[in-house]
């Protein structure tokens, strides 16, 4: 059986913005994590478009394998909230098991923001 992969991105803002924006696929039981640095009390803004692709958001000195502040596939394709630490956040985007178990492969488009 193949290693599952993990794809990691730092996120990096361009100069005078506050947001940016990521395409990109994902495949069976691979994920793509991406990691920003924020600070406690500011605004995120966190959506993906896909018809198959969920994403999970990690507190900082968490990750996969521990609980999520969001769960995308139970509270949907959107986070709006203040953050409660300041630190590494982990954004990861994945597939169901139903789906990585067929080794689908779903596109996707990431928007995140920071105020």
């Amino acid at each position: 059986m193949a290693k599952d992969v993990v794809h990691t991105k730092q996120v990096h803002f361009d100069k005078g913005t506050n947001g940016a924006t990521f395409k990109g696929s994902v495949k069976g039981y691979d994920t793509v994590e991406y990691k920003l640095g924020a600070k406690e009390g500011q605004y995120m803004r966190v959506t993906l478009e896909s018809k198959k692709a969920y994403f999970n958001i990690f507190e900082p000195g968490k990750g996969p394998g521990d609980m999520a502040m969001f769960i995308g596939n139970i509270r949907g394709n959107s986070y709006m909230g203040s953050l409660p630490a300041s630190g590494s956040y982990t954004i990861q985007v994945y597939l169901m098991r139903n789906e990585a178990r067929r080794g689908t492969t779903a596109p996707y488009t990431l928007h995140i923001g920071i105020d």
